[in-house]
């Protein structure tokens, strides 16, 4: 069996249409991921500045017009079936956790896809710092903060950041390597005391799973693409679409188009 770094990403959605269920870091080594959201069109312009205004976490990677189905980052895929787990939200609250939402799907939505930290983690593997999350074989931890993104019309909410533990003399090149990738979150948000983010005890991610920290190594937090998600929690709009953390849209984008100099 081809191994899943190693798959091309229509070969990685074909999978998931046809029913496989897994989070997606270490997939598709040198294309990049994305976050998805879906909103009626009604919302979609208050959601469109909200990402305008925090891009740190939100940066938009491209946008499907009320409707839309497939585009340039999916070429011949579907944005209903190709993500391997979904999350419904009717008026904030979680209903349904489906792998295909052709039955949730509606003429009026506006798909989001905005960049996701698992693009730069095949660059901080070259740079020789482990990922602890696919060492471990788990899914990123990922955590609301105490800090509030700027709101945009109904839409508000909190910053929510996903960690990695890295060797405290590796935290450097963790910030210099990532910082080359401002489309998918760029540099950390934060180092080292998770309670200054208002997070309480790390062992207990909002998404995501747990990781082990090793002796010598430093939390680091960068930005996470689940922040519209976290805002559609506040904000309750009648209808929302994510996708299930950690299970990302596999896009034909490579990797290299996100980096700068």
């Amino acid at each position: 069996m081809t191994s899943r770094a190693a798959l091309l990403p229509a070969e990685a959605r074909e999978a998931f249409r046809a029913g496989l269920v897994e989070p997606t870091s270490g997939w598709s080594r040198g294309y990049a991921q994305a976050n998805v959201i879906s909103i009626p069109r009604e919302h979609a312009f208050d959601l469109l500045l909200f990402v305008q205004r925090n891009p740190k976490p939100c940066p938009i990677l491209g946008v499907l017009d009320a409707g839309e189905t497939t585009g340039p980052l999916l070429a011949g895929g579907d944005i209903r079936t190709d993500v391997s787990k979904y999350i419904v939200y009717r008026d904030g609250e979680k209903v349904d956790e489906p792998t295909d939402i052709t039955g949730y799907w509606r003429d009026d939505l506006v798909t989001f896809l905005i960049g996701c930290s698992f693009t730069f983690e095949a660059a901080l593997q070259d740079g020789g710092i482990r990922i602890a999350h696919i060492d471990q074989g788990v899914n990123v931890p990922m955590y609301r903060t105490n800090r509030q993104c700027a709101p945009a019309g109904a839409m508000s909410g909190p910053l929510v950041v996903s960690m990695r533990p890295v060797p405290a003399a590796q935290v450097a090149d963790a910030v210099r390597i990532t910082s080359r990738y401002p489309a998918v979150h760029g540099a950390p948000v934060h180092v080292g005391n998770p309670h200054e983010l208002g997070i309480t005890d790390l062992a207990r991610p909002d998404f995501g799973d747990a990781v082990k920290i090793p002796d010598g190594h430093l939390p680091v937090f960068w930005a996470c693409g689940v922040t519209p998600q976290a805002a559609v929690m506040q904000s309750r709009p009648p209808l929302a679409i994510g996708h299930a953390p950690g299970h990302m849209l596999i896009t034909d984008a490579r990797d290299s188009a996100y980096v700068v100099p």
